[in-house]
């Protein structure tokens, strides 16, 4: 018989479906929140005018998306293929070649896989 695993993310807020993850960082702990699009809009409006004040912290030149994707392909994490199956079964396309998205082994981690 076969299973079926599906995954439902709900707005942190109110319980509805969300739609985005957002990820965001204050006084350095990092924090991620999943909202449906209507509070998705607001955090950003309510966020926008500390973002436009603030300046681009790190010196590296690497932006914190760069530096996720190559943590999420360090020996240790998720095999891609598993990342794949899973992410189909979500009805989540994936391409069968190349780096998997880093975003898609960070949604596969948080169902638990």
């Amino acid at each position: 018989m076969a299973q079926r695993t599906q995954v439902v993310f709900t707005d942190d807020i109110d319980g509805s479906q969300a739609d985005t993850t957002i990820r965001f960082a204050v006084d350095g702990a990092a924090s991620e929140i999943d909202l449906n699009a209507v509070h998705a809009e607001e955090f950003r409006k309510a966020v926008q005018p500390f973002i436009d004040a603030a300046r681009k912290a790190g010196s590296s030149g690497t932006s914190r998306r760069a530096s996720a994707g190559r943590a999420a392909s360090r020996p240790g994490g998720p095999s891609p293929s598993d990342v794949r199956t899973w992410a189909r079964g979500q009805g989540i396309e994936v391409k069968d070649k190349g780096r998997v998205p880093a975003e898609l082994i960070v949604r596969f981690q948080a169902a638990g896989q």
